[in-house]
């Protein structure tokens, strides 16, 4: 049923909202009495903005525009002292291969021997023991070195130096044994010691002392009379300290009291002389301790490293008369060589057999401690009254 329209009290009609909703609905206006009015101010409709929905895509990034690029920077200029450090390098690189190269060479030229005697032995001790032996073979000398050295014309291979140097846990020890001493020699019964090495060479001398000292003798070394002049004129002569003044013509030795450097010649024949000493072959022992000592601290002076002319000297010098056991290898060698350094003062022990007379007889009770101390790797506990200079008591 159709919505009458209102009045108002004096019967005229209220005027609608036509206004406000458009006219009763129609899209121009209204229809009264047959005829449309048209509104005046039709309502405005807002255009429409398509909004994204909220799953959607998100908005494409904001693109940044990419960095200038900037120029490789120049490549360093290279310093003055790089050039000069290379070189260096170089230099030690070569060094280096000299100093090991030099020993290798002459260990190929030093002559084996056999020095392993057979039969029963001391089992195996612990620490090392070398053998070192100064032989008086004149092979390889003229009459005229025979003449300046004073060595003679003597047939055959003795031998003026017996030690037995022994390394391991204590110091070092260096122990001289007199060539005179009486001791049992296998198959020629009691006599001196060096006559072992003149009827059976290296063998038999190893052999005796090892039955005599009980000490297994692991390394043999054995130098010659030129070999000996060689090795102290390459370090440039050693320093000897005589007691006395000493005349030999035997040894063809005439020098003063007191401290001065010796070249080979001297050396040779002071470490051979016994007949201006008191102590005889006791006395000469001890020389050849000191020799033996002064040429190993000459040879491992630094100096000897630096100067390239030095150290080929003393290589070459030691490979033509040095005779070591075939089983004793480079290694072992150099052990002997750099042990023989430090055998004096804070560093070693130097010493002679225990003896109980000039004649050469061993002490039973001292010589027997000693060896076994030794043979045990004890050197710490070797006393001063085991370990003196001439081997005496007293001495």
């Amino acid at each position: 049923m159709a919505e009458r329209p209102r009045r108002d009290p004096q019967g005229r009609d209220e005027p609608g909202f036509d206004w406000l909703y458009g006219n009763g609905g129609t899209e121009e206006g209204s229809v009264r009495g047959g005829r449309v009015a048209r509104d005046p101010e039709p309502t405005q409709m807002l255009p429409t903005v398509s909004r994204p929905s909220p799953g959607g895509s998100p908005p494409p990034p904001r693109t940044t525009p990419p960095p200038r690029s900037r120029p490789a920077p120049p490549p360093p200029r290279r310093s003055g002292p790089r050039p000069r450090l290379r070189w260096l390098v170089y230099l030690l690189v070569v060094w280096a291969v000299f100093l090991v190269a030099v020993p290798v060479l002459a260990w190929q030229r030093i002559e084996k021997v056999d020095a392993t005697p057979s039969g029963d032995r001391p089992a195996a001790q612990a620490g090392t023991t070398y053998l070192l032996v100064g032989s008086d073979s004149r092979a390889g000398l003229t009459r005229k070195q025979k003449r300046q050295l004073g060595t003679g014309d003597a047939a055959g291979r003795r031998t003026d130096t017996i030690m037995l140097l022994h390394i391991g846990a204590g110091p070092n020890l260096l122990m001289s044994i007199p060539r005179d001493s009486l001791v049992p020699v296998p198959g020629h019964g009691t006599t001196k010691i060096n006559a072992a090495f003149a009827f059976g060479g290296p063998k038999l001398l190893t052999e005796t002392i090892e039955q005599s000292t009980g000490i297994r003798v692991d390394e043999y070394v054995e130098i010659g009379f030129a070999g000996f002049v060689d090795v102290v004129d390459s370090v440039g002569g050693i320093e000897i300290c005589p007691t006395q003044a000493m005349k030999d013509r035997r040894a063809n030795l005439d020098i003063e009291k007191g401290c001065q450097e010796a070249d080979g010649r001297t050396a040779l024949g002071y470490a051979r002389s016994r007949h201006t000493l008191g102590l005889g072959d006791i006395g000469r022992a001890q020389h050849q301790r000191e020799v033996v000592s002064a040429v190993g601290r000459k040879a491992a002076s630094p100096w000897t490293v630096l100067n390239p002319v030095r150290y080929y000297r003393l290589a070459m010098a030691g490979s033509r008369s040095v005779r070591v056991g075939e089983d004793t290898g480079l290694v072992a060698t150099m052990r002997f060589a750099y042990a023989m350094t430090r055998v004096n003062g804070k560093n070693g022990l130097t010493c002679g057999v225990p003896i109980s007379d000039l004649a050469v007889h061993w002490d039973p009770d001292r010589s027997r401690r000693l060896f076994r101390l030794i043979a045990q790797d004890r050197t710490a506990d070797v006393t001063k009254r085991l370990c003196r200079a001439s081997g005496l008591r007293n001495g």
